[in-house]
């Protein structure tokens, strides 16, 4: 699960039309329309849509931080998956319209009886961006990569059951089977969380171990290969990613159009959620999927004499919280002992105790900043499953609300005073009681709670130094060199929103277990009664266990408040009118989901 910025409503008569027929077509060596010089493939995809498109025109959609990599195993925050995922494509789909999986490069599967040996069946004549076939070869050399151990990339994590990773091998060509220890309830979503990419061409870069650098912004986009809808036309640093038609893609329409219909998709690059609506009101972007609330009014009012629409899909699926650095030094990198905290290790001692991480929460005031910061749209929230995710959200979950007089009994239990009349707490060695709050400088909602959470820890006596920073900095901060006190972010729900999609998360071993992660073994006993628990959710189908396990889950993490829940916006997107097909959700990704059958009207 990807850290990222942000159910339907009203989709119900569309989707029938939406679904992803799984029967391939049988094009043979026709030729595609659209004027293609290139051969549909043997094994179409045929794609139901609710309007035949016409190939042609552009999409542009506005983003606060630019693509990190154009490497889809290596990426992981949202500014790169929004982009890497057109891009490259996978064995599964899911179907944001109708919440079910679908056929994607897979155009079958099977599993044995016992669960544990699934046999997918891949599309003939299907072709990378340079019309390179692709083949079991390729899937099998993207599940080693996805699973290695030296890379980590995050998808390694879902790649495993009871601790041993997926067995891959390969009938035929066109013939991929995969082995597991024991049941998986998310074996389809989990094998379409793995991207294909091209073994001819990055092979030796993984064997010489220079793969996590291949396909940097930095590559030129003609040898940049690709195995999606889109591939690569233009990125420059800081300005804009362009997108093109791949013209190997094997997915058509009823009429046997190759798709996608749009000859391009272009991410506007741009500084922050103030630049974004500028730019879309000047007319120079067609879409929006993260508004400041502030500027909802202004949408509905605008709407019609603006030519666009404004999509209400309600509470969204990204959840907002801060949490405190408890890693420590797993390797000789830093310089320091293994076992060494990253942050100072007084501060780690404050961090670790969580009567002081109850007290924190417990003197956050959300209503304000519901009202305030959000204007009203959104929602309080203390679970990664918001109130968006009907099928997982439990809104009776105990947590910590707002009760300032409690918080500062809970920190009177550990000692800590003002004893010198500074209005801040002391700890019983004198250390003022102080951490910086870290969080994007592009988004301005994250800034704005950070403010209202220091005015609210002030008031019991600790000090709060709000600190915005570039997002690509942010994110090195969480991954690589944990140079931080706390951090302000959210996560993206999974696709599909299944909290097993989230299990790098939530097991102690997780490559994005964000306030102690890649732990050898559990730290704590609650890590790993969550760790028992994860298993146990993934090893059924039996949703009142899985369920059941879920919900014990959250009342652990919320018990030690490992995240620090804040509000979750209600979510509202505009789109400019004259485009077919295009049905935003609240599921990721919310515009782009199926942006290789939205076309330009006439």
């Amino acid at each position: 699960m990807p850290w990222g910025r942000t159910a339907a409503e009203g989709l119900a008569a569309i989707v029938v039309a939406l679904a992803v027929a799984g029967a391939g077509g049988r094009a043979g060596q026709a030729r595609s329309s659209h004027g293609d010089p290139n051969p549909l493939p043997l094994d179409t995809l045929t794609v139901a849509v609710a309007e035949i498109g016409r190939p042609g025109g552009r999409f542009v959609i506005s983003q606060t931080s630019g693509p990190r990599t154009f490497n889809a195993i290596m990426g992981g925050e949202t500014s790169t998956i929004d982009v890497t995922e057109r891009m490259f494509t996978t064995l599964t789909d899911f179907n944001n319209a109708t919440q079910q999986d679908a056929p994607l490069l897979a155009k079958s599967w099977e599993t044995s009886p016992d669960g544990r040996t699934w046999t997918w069946h891949l599309r003939r004549g299907a072709a990378f961006s340079d019309g390179h076939p692709i083949t079991a070869d390729d899937v099998l050399f993207s599940f080693e990569v996805a699973s290695d151990d030296t890379l980590r990339p995050l998808v390694r994590d879902l790649l495993q059951v009871n601790g041993k990773k997926f067995e891959v091998s390969k009938r035929d060509s066109y013939t991929v089977v995969t082995r597991i220890d024991a049941p998986y309830a998310l074996m389809v979503p989990v094998v379409g969380a793995v991207r294909i990419m091209p073994k001819h061409v990055l092979e030796p870069a993984f064997r010489r171990g220079t793969y996590a650098s291949s396909y940097a912004v930095s590559t030129n986009p003609d040898s940049l290969v690709t195995s999606g809808p889109f591939r690569l036309k233009q990125y420059v640093p800081g300005e804009k990613t362009v997108l093109t038609r791949n013209p190997y893609w094997f997915g058509v329409d009823w009429k046997g159009q190759r798709l996608p219909y749009l000859e391009e998709l272009a991410f506007l690059i741009v500084p922050d959620q103030d630049a974004a609506d500028l730019k879309f009101r000047a007319g120079e972007s067609d879409a929006i999927d993260n508004v400041k609330p502030e500027n909802y009014r202004w949408y509905e009012e605008s709407q019609k004499a603006g030519g666009f629409t404004l999509y209400d899909v309600g509470p969204s699926l990204i959840t907002n919280f801060f949490w405190f650095n408890l890693n420590r030094v797993r390797d000789a990198k830093s310089g320091k002992p293994a076992g060494t905290p990253c942050v100072d290790p007084v501060k780690y001692a404050w961090f670790a105790n969580p009567v002081f991480r109850r007290a924190v929460s417990m003197a956050v005031d959300r209503d304000p900043i519901i009202r305030s910061v959000f204007f009203g749209a959104a929602v309080k929230n203390f679970s990664n499953t918001t109130a968006g995710n009907v099928r997982w959200h439990n809104p009776g979950l105990p947590h910590y609300d707002y009760d300032p007089g409690e918080a500062k009994r809970q920190l009177a239990t550990l000692g800590w005073k003002d004893r010198n009349g500074d209005g801040y707490l002391e700890d019983t060695g004198g250390h003022t009681i102080q951490f910086t709050l870290k969080t994007n400088s592009s988004n301005k909602v994250r800034i704005a709670m950070c403010n209202f959470i220091r005015d609210d820890l002030a008031k019991v006596g600790i000090k709060c130094d709000p600190a915005p920073v570039e997002f690509n900095t942010l994110v090195t901060n969480l991954r690589d060199d944990f140079q931080y006190d706390a951090i302000l972010l959210g996560l993206q729900g999974g696709v599909p929103p299944d909290p097993g999609m989230g299990q790098n998360v939530y097991r102690s071993s997780g490559s994005t277990h964000y306030w102690n992660v890649r732990q050898s073994r559990p730290e704590t006993p609650e890590e790993a009664e969550i760790d028992s628990l994860i298993s146990l959710n993934l090893s059924t189908n039996n949703m009142a266990v899985r369920k059941e396990a879920w919900d014990r889950i959250q009342t652990l993490m919320n018990a030690q408040c490992w995240f620090i829940w804040l509000p979750t916006q209600i979510q509202k997107m505009p789109v400019r009118d004259g485009f077919g097909n295009l049905h935003p959700t609240a599921i990721p990704h919310r515009l782009l989901w199926n942006i290789d059958r939205v076309f330009v009207k006439p």
